[in-house]
């Protein structure tokens, strides 16, 4: 027996959602059909366990083909060619969910282009984020276009040059000559057929972590933002703090939550600081050991790039922490000045017990 979705959508009967199930069920029309279907259903109240039980479609893949028709949507209406629409209609939704984190302009580059070279999922994967990186970029690298098979190109250049190893660097080469779409990109990668000169990386900074072991520090009290995912209007929006001295006294002229931290000296000589609530594997240098709650300080008086600091900034919608090797475009609103995990217990059962004492 069919379970009822808690609330109907009152743009979808019952019957409706019947006929779509069994459209799922015996995979009528096409993929990007499928995944119309399954967020219809869903957004019917239809939960993701009942679309699997009716139709066959695991949790899984209902993500995976409702998030790839949502760009095959945006291919669509960007007026891609037919031919090119057919061809991944396939089915080609695997390559098409890898191209979630790109906009809608860039989504069609990548798909011609991905079209072009008969790419896979996991080629696809890292052709959209090698796009992602280079698109951040404050400035285009000198001989490299705007253009998806050039950022794939720099991606195999930069990573050419930093390899001593000389067939894994003749890889490199010969997979940036594969996406090279500009002539100058195309002789930026030639040219290390003879200039073997290896270039040092930079490896992404050690994160501020630090952990709360004292609680009779001097604390600051710091406005809370929230947790992620969050708003660039959220971030703004938080009134900031001020104390008086000699005890930090602070007077609350609107609402809000706040979070007393201890007076490190790096607390202490934030400008304007914030407070965001994160996990720490999702943080982007993910902290090691089990995935706990860990507070991410924010610093809004400092916007300027510097390669030695994490940064708060706008993707998209949504804002996120990040470490660029070169200055970006995205707008940044503010320095990560520290990382706190909560105070550390060793044996928890040991505060539910008395002191016992050998004689």
């Amino acid at each position: 027996m069919k379970e009822k979705p808690e609330e109907m959508s009152s743009t979808m009967s019952e019957e409706e959602a019947n006929q779509l199930l069994r459209s799922l069920l015996h995979k009528e029309g096409t993929w990007p059909e499928w995944g119309q279907a399954c967020y219809a259903l869903q957004k019917a109240g239809y939960s993701s366990q009942t679309i699997f039980e009716q139709s066959g479609f695991q949790a899984s893949q209902q993500n995976l083909i409702i998030v790839a028709s949502q760009v095959y949507d945006s291919l669509v209406k960007e007026g891609l060619s037919e031919d090119t629409l057919t061809y991944y209609q396939g089915p080609r939704s695997d390559v098409l969910y890898e191209f979630r984190i790109l906009n809608q302009q860039q989504r069609a580059s990548v798909a011609e282009l991905a079209k072009e070279k008969k790419l896979d999922a996991d080629e696809a994967k890292e052709l959209a984020k090698a796009y992602q990186t280079f698109s951040r970029l404050s400035q285009l690298p000198a001989g490299f276009e705007n253009h998806p098979g050039d950022a794939m190109a720099y991606q195999c250049w930069k990573s050419a040059r930093q390899k001593k190893d000389l067939q894994e660097r003749s890889r490199l080469i010969a997979k940036g000559l594969k996406f090279a779409h500009s002539l100058t990109a195309r002789e930026a990668i030639e040219k290390l057929l003879s200039d073997f000169t290896v270039v040092s990386s930079r490896t992404a900074p050690l994160m501020p972590v630090y952990r709360l072991e004292q609680e009779n520090e001097l604390a600051r009290i710091i406005p809370f933002v929230g947790s992620f995912p969050l708003t660039r209007e959220a971030v703004e929006g938080v009134k900031a703090i001020a104390s008086e001295e000699p005890f930090q006294v602070v007077k609350m002229e609107h609402q809000g939550a706040i979070v007393p931290l201890p007076g490190w000296q790096v607390i202490l000589k934030a400008q304007d600081p914030v407070v965001i609530l994160s996990m720490s594997d999702q943080l982007p240098n993910p902290l090691p050991g089990k995935p706990e709650e860990v507070l991410v300080v924010v610093d809004r008086a400092f916007q300027e790039w510097d390669v030695n600091n994490y940064y708060l900034v706008e993707q998209g919608e949504n804002l996120g922490l990040q470490w660029f090797e070169e200055e970006p475009s995205l707008p940044i609103l503010g320095q990560v000045i520290l990382v706190m995990r909560p105070k550390k217990i060793f044996d928890e059962n040991n505060l539910l017990e008395p002191w016992q004492m050998d004689d």
